[in-house]
């Protein structure tokens, strides 16, 4: 017997989703990591930076795209307070996004401590999707 359509691409944007949250940890984690070193590295201070801390952030949006997609399309049913985690995130990248003008001066600390404080929301994000 084989199983719906809706039944594999179901499971098959779950397990991205899965998969997608490690991208969100790890790449945040690895931009505050770097932003915070390039205080005291004046070679990191690149534009790179700024590209890779852009990604990271914008994969939080896909990620919450993809778990809006599994509770409104497919109608699953989040662990409790995973969903706060996704949503929260994205307005931590607001707050940064709109303090990055007025802290110039410390936007290395801004986004370093910033990167890392997404990290650990998308560590609770998947630990409170295990339970």
């Amino acid at each position: 017997m084989q199983a719906s359509p809706s039944f594999v691409a179901t499971v098959d944007l779950l397990q991205f989703h899965s998969a997608w949250a490690w991208v969100v940890i790890f790449s945040n984690g690895l931009a505050g990591v770097w932003a915070l070193a390039a205080i005291r590295l004046e070679p990191l201070k690149t534009n790179s930076l700024w590209w890779f801390t852009s990604f990271a952030e914008a994969s939080i949006a896909i990620q919450v795209a993809m778990g809006v997609g599994l509770v409104a399309g497919d109608h699953k049913k989040p662990p409790a307070f995973h969903p706060f985690y996704g949503f929260f995130a994205i307005v931590v990248v607001g707050v940064l996004y709109a303090y990055r003008g007025s802290m110039r001066r410390y936007a290395y600390w801004l986004y370093g401590f910033g990167g890392l404080f997404i990290m650990g929301l998308g560590i609770r994000a998947v630990l409170t999707a295990k339970s």
